[in-house]
This record gives structure tokens, C-alpha cells and sequence, in this order.
């Protein structure tokens, strides 16, 4: 898994930070996560080829996840895309994008496939051989999903000396990545684990912003490898969060440490902050392992997380 940051910070676009989007690569899938105003020029910045993208995960509809979505969308249509585009996101985004396109009679050449969301309760959104895509109902002023990455189950690795003394045909190959047993021309059976290595450990990442802090979303995210969680605020204007429904730097750490995962990423930081190195020490005195995110910045989970 590699993650870019393409904007981080709350509620309006800067000269020198951008609004929250971000682009999870996993199993040579391109996923963009939600789709503020900037995002287009962050993803050139990033060298993000616009055309590997065609799923986009939108949390929720206010303007600092989503304004920059039909920009992308027309962009796209500019750039005569061919293939199809699905987008993931609250009941009503159907309704507005296409109210847009409309009024600039924009429609695109390309199939555009909205997929609206409206269960209070966690559900798979997008599966297929390598990956699965579940939403993470959160709590926000306005109906709210986070988003949770899994790998499926690699295939397993062959162990070359293995197959060389055992004189295994070629042709089964295919089989012992799947796990099957092999079975000699006499018949004998040599069992897979004789022949294969165990794959790499699947990864699972969890993104949740926007939300208040609430005890129950630990468990759904139990013993995920990465947590991107909103910090909007430090503890000094914890006060904000029950009007706003968001979070503090503290309070993130606290879902870190409850649900058992390996990594915490920060994000989110209302622009009220003259930098983000506070939220960092916050949320430290709480969980150890902490990472901020920032424009531009890039996430390796194997190299960088050692995962």
C-alpha cells in the first residue's frame, strides 16, 4: 500500500495547503479518497496519472471533501476519456453532479457510475479478486462514511529448491500459488507447504474524517495496520467539538490505543494553528506510534511503516 497526501487541512483552501484528498495505491488499483477544490492540480504535482483512477470514495458532502469533484469529472471528459468512472458517496451526490454537468450541457463521452450510500451500519461497497472496500459509519453534522482498505489473502510463494528436488511440472504452477496440494504421476500427494512459502501479511487501512470521538468506531476498525483519523482541533478548544462533530489530536489517540492498530496518521488540522507539530506531541502522550500528514506527503506502508 502507498499513500499520497493531497490536501489535509479543514474547511478552506490556502495558498499553501489544500483541503482534504488523498490517493491510496494497493494491489495496482488507484483509489482517490474524497475530492476537495485543488485536488486536480495536487494529483499533476504528484505525478498521478489521472487516468489510473476510476473508483473515488467520497466521506461525506460538505465542500472541503467534495467541491472538487466536478472538476475532476469535466477534466476528465476534457482529457477524452474512454473508461468508466465509479464514484462512491452519500445519498444526493448523484443529484448534484449531474445537476452541474446539465446546466453547463458538460455531459461526459465516458460511463459515469454513481453509487450511493445509505446504511447507519458497515457494508462492502467494492470487491473484487485483490481487494475489498468497506464503509465506517462515522459521526458528523451531515450523514458521514470513513472508508476501510483490505487486501485479500496473497497468493503463495513458491519455493524454488523446493520444486526443483520434487521435479514439479510447470504446468502446476498456478495450483500451488493457490494452495493446492500436488499430486505426482504415481499419484503420491506432496503436501503444499512442502512446496510453497507463505505470503506477505495482507494490509488493511482504515480513513476516518470527519467525526466526533466515539468509543464504537474502535471496533470497527480493530487491528487495522493504518488509522488516518481527523485531529482537527488540540485539547485547549476541545469545546469546538460538540457544536462541530469533529475530533482532537488527543482523542484520535485514544481510538488508536482502543482498537489495537499499528500506525496513526494525523490529519485534518484546522488552519486556526500556526503548525501541526503540536498535534503530533498531543497525540503521542497517548499512543506511541504517530505520524502527521501533510500536502505532498507520501506513505509507504512496507518501506516507510515496515508493515
Amino acid at each position: 500500500m502507498n499513500l499520497t497526501i493531497l490536501g489535509c487541512y479543514a474547511a478552506t483552501p490556502r495558498t499553501f495547503s489544500n483541503p482534504t484528498s488523498q490517493v491510496l495505491e494497493i494491489r495496482e488499483r488507484v483509489f482517490l479518497i474524497d475530492c476537495a477544490e485543488g485536488t486536480q492540480v495536487a494529483l499533476r504535482k504528484n505525478k498521478i496519472k489521472f487516468g489510473k483512477i476510476n473508483h473515488i470514495f467520497i466521506s461525506h458532502l460538505h465542500g472541503d471533501h467534495f467541491y472538487g469533484l466536478i472538476g475532476l469529472i469535466s477534466s476528465f471528459a476534457l482529457l477524452n476519456r474512454t473508461t468508466e468512472l465509479h464514484v462512491y458517496g452519500p445519498e444526493g451526490i448523484k443529484e448534484v453532479i449531474l445537476l452541474q454537468l446539465k446546466l453547463a450541457k458538460a455531459y461526459t463521452q465516458y460511463p459515469l457510475h454513481f453509487h450511493e450510500l445509505r446504511s447507519t451500519e458497515p457494508e462492502i461497497i467494492f470487491e473484487d479478486e485483490k481487494v475489498r472496500v468497506s464503509t465506517i459509519p462515522l459521526q458528523h453534522r451531515v450523514y458521514t462514511n470513513g472508508f476501510l482498505f483490505e487486501e485479500k489473502q496473497r497468493e503463495r510463494k513458491l519455493n524454488a529448491d523446493a520444486l526443483r528436488e520434487f521435479k514439479v511440472d510447470a504446468s502446476q504452477m498456478h495450483n500451488l500459488k493457490a494452495g493446492k496440494d500436488y499430486v505426482t504421476e504415481t499419484g503420491s500427494i506432496i503436501p503444499n507447504r512442502d512446496l510453497t512459502l507463505d505470503p506477505r501479511r495482507s494490509l488493511r487501512y482504515a480513513y476516518c474524517s470527519d467525526t466526533q470521538y466515539f468509543e464504537e468506531l474502535a471496533t470497527m476498525i480493530q487491528d487495522v495496520d493504518v488509522l488516518y483519523h481527523e485531529s482537527t482541533f488540540l485539547q485547549t478548544e476541545i469545546h469546538l467539538c460538540e457544536r462541530t462533530k469533529h475530533a482532537t489530536a488527543a482523542q484520535a489517540a485514544k481510538i488508536a490505543k482502543l482498537a489495537g492498530v499499528r500506525k496513526l496518521i494525523l490529519g485534518h488540522y484546522s488552519t486556526r494553528y500556526d503548525g501541526i507539530e503540536l498535534f503530533k506531541t498531543e497525540a503521542e502522550a497517548i499512543f506511541p506510534d504517530v505520524h502527521l500528514a501533510d500536502d505532498g506527503k507520501n506513505f509507504n506502508f512496507e518501506a516507510d511503516f515496515n508493515l
